[in-house]
């Protein structure tokens, strides 16, 4: 087969969407390596993560000739056929206007519709393209991806898509979360960013949607020998974090990081004490995967897709209930036994999301458009 991506995020962004592209293609290829990936981007950024995936000579990059603002969505259709391409895939939420027309089968990844289900989280302009764009795919595609079973049912819910139409097939992580690091390597990183010997970890964007301030709460209820560590990008919400630490005076136990290399985030990982993540609504929830990898206990929150990515030996709470978030994470962390199980079975739930038996699943979902 010769597969065409679009590879906007693949190409350019190094977290999120970003890392989702490169896995996924990485993936395939190193399993399915007969097959042909072209990557489309408008414009590729340097940087090593991406440099590290274009170095794989069953992948090729493909930059316009003749570039416009309009060539992701409209001219790329002459490259495609130029290049013969049989199947294109978008990565997230959209194919090229038109490309129904042509003989190219289409595949679109939907990572959630957050935008519809919680618009308050998104400015209205952005929340109307979004739409447009998502429910236009959806429509035009020969085959519908969701990453969750809740994202499926959220497709069908708003776009009125047939069930059959969709496929659920879940994310992987990153291979370098799968693989504990030396003790050496683990002191370098815990010098380099001043980590305390326990500590609870937060990875995610700093907005309202992924509900920091809970962890905050709860935190002043935790023994003081533990710290908050939060990895992510900071946005207008974070002022209100600031004034809720101000309030409790919890100044001292907290620890923002933000733009972490990505070949340091798994050791972080590794070192903490337990992962919290009580996000209102996820299309699914990576991080939470790489915690499992990671072999750390998860606490998470119900509402959404989370316990499909937690597993059943997961804890989830109310993401609107502090004093209950207190009381998973006390009981975590005071309970060696509930620690070693929750690490032991959340390994081996981990698996199902293992890049080998995903990639057999969307090569057998491509097969079946072309056949």
């Amino acid at each position: 087969m010769k597969i065409g991506f679009d590879g906007k995020r693949a190409a350019n962004n190094l977290t999120g969407l970003g890392n989702y592209s490169r896995s996924l293609i990485d993936a395939l290829a190193k399993d399915f390596p007969e097959n042909e990936y072209l990557v489309y981007s408008p414009k590729v950024k340097f940087a090593k993560q991406i440099d590290s995936f274009f170095s794989n000579e069953k992948i090729t990059l493909k930059l316009p000739q003749n570039g416009s603002f309009l060539w992701r969505s409209l001219n790329i259709l002459k490259d495609l056929v130029k290049d013969e391409v049989q199947l294109f895939h978008g990565l997230s939420y959209e194919i090229p206007f038109a490309i129904q027309h042509t003989r190219i089968k289409t595949v679109v990844t939907i990572h959630d519709l957050i935008f519809l289900r919680y618009p308050q989280y998104y400015k209205y302009i952005d929340r109307k393209i979004y739409d447009w764009k998502s429910k236009s795919a959806c429509n035009r595609a020969d085959k519908i991806i969701a990453i969750s079973e809740k994202t499926k049912a959220d497709i069908i819910e708003f776009y009125g898509v047939g069930a059959d139409k969709i496929d659920v097939i879940y994310q992987s992580c990153d291979d370098g979360f799968k693989k504990p690091f030396d003790t050496a390597t683990l002191s370098r990183i815990k010098a380099k960013y001043k980590l305390p010997d326990k500590f609870i970890l937060n990875v995610g964007t700093i907005e309202e949607r992924k509900n920091v301030k809970l962890i905050i709460q709860a935190l002043k209820d935790v023994a003081e020998d533990y710290i908050l560590v939060v990895i992510g990008k900071k946005t207008s919400y974070f002022k209100i974090v600031e004034n809720e630490i101000e309030k409790l005076q919890l100044q001292k136990r907290i620890i923002f990081l933000e733009n972490i290399p990505f070949a340091d985030l798994p050791g972080i990982y590794q070192m903490a004490s337990l992962f919290v993540y009580p996000s209102f609504y996820e299309g699914f929830g990576i991080p939470i995967i790489e915690a499992l990898y990671s072999g750390i206990p998860t606490i998470a929150a119900t509402g959404s897709c989370l316990e499909e990515a937690g597993g059943p030996n997961g804890i989830y709470i109310n993401p609107n209930n502090k004093d209950e978030l207190a009381i998973a994470i006390n009981r975590v962390l005071s309970s060696t036994n509930l620690q070693n199980e929750m690490k032991t079975k959340g390994l081996e739930f981990v698996q199902k999301f293992n890049s080998p038996l995903l990639t057999q699943q969307l090569i057998s979902c491509y097969k079946s458009i072309l056949a």
